[in-house]
């Protein structure tokens, strides 16, 4: 992996302006690359943060129809659920966008979490062998062109939590977890490996809660005495990092 690259804004609002450029010129490079854009979303705030592209100048210059859009962890709900991160994403950004109803892959519903992992890593093997999303030469796992990734206040990324033996799974794309320690209990995650296979990862944590944290992350000594699942995020390609005052304010 090369240096990350750390952008230290001012606030939340000039976050989402960066990081709409940034996502902007990723999505014309890809798409004049190969022909698509694979996008990785996860929940939490960064929908919110992602409003500056449903707004000029971006909503028209970006060739929508060109996206892919996967789900970084989903709770094991039904899609149309408050606690679901498809409606989460549907209602604050893709309801906002021309991207095809069939390019945007939810997990199924009506499984149990053990089944709708299967399932989804299921999927994305058969994407990847059908040419639709290119496997990483390195580690064999799916590579996505942009992972958009928050983080917890505890360091969790994805549904990755420090406590939990999933954050150290090798062989499996997606697995899941029955107790979350945030409601609700059950969800499905991308694993490490697939997540580190990414081109492009950025990191979008807002606000003073994910400060500690971010100091762990970034700062020359971690201070909780163990590490935190969001320092195993070391893609093959390149990783950004996308902060306000707020979240660095613990750091020198």
């Amino acid at each position: 992996m090369a240096q990350p690259v750390i952008h230290k804004l001012e606030a939340e609002s000039h976050v989402a302006i960066a990081l709409a450029t940034y996502i902007a010129d990723l999505s014309a490079k890809f798409i004049a690359a190969k022909g698509s854009f694979s996008v990785v979303l996860s929940g939490g705030t960064l929908i919110d943060t992602l409003r500056k592209l449903t707004e000029p100048p971006y909503v028209s210059s970006i060739d929508w129809s060109k996206w892919l859009i996967f789900f970084l962890d989903e709770r094991v709900v039904p899609l149309s659920h408050s606690d679901s991160n498809y409606k989460l994403a549907y209602d604050g950004f893709l309801s906002k966008v021309p991207i095809p109803e069939s390019n945007i892959y939810p997990i199924k519903e009506k499984l149990s979490p053990e089944e709708a992992a299967e399932e989804y890593e299921q999927r994305l093997k058969h994407l990847v062998a059908n040419g639709t999303l290119k496997a990483s030469p390195v580690t064999g796992f799916a590579t996505f062109d942009l992972m958009l990734v928050g983080m917890g206040p505890d360091g969790h990324v994805a549904s990755l939590f420090c406590w939990h033996f999933q954050r150290f799974e090798k062989n499996k794309w997606v697995t899941f977890i029955t107790d979350s320690p945030k409601p609700p209990p059950s969800r499905i995650t991308f694993t490490f490996p697939l997540i580190n296979s990414a081109s492009e990862i950025a990191m979008v944590v807002t606000g003073e809660d994910a400060a500690d944290a971010v100091k762990v992350a970034l700062g020359e000594h971690a201070s909780y005495g163990y590490p935190l699942p969001v320092q195993k995020v070391s893609p093959e390609g390149n990783l950004t990092w996308f902060l306000d005052n707020e979240a660095t304010s613990e750091l020198k």
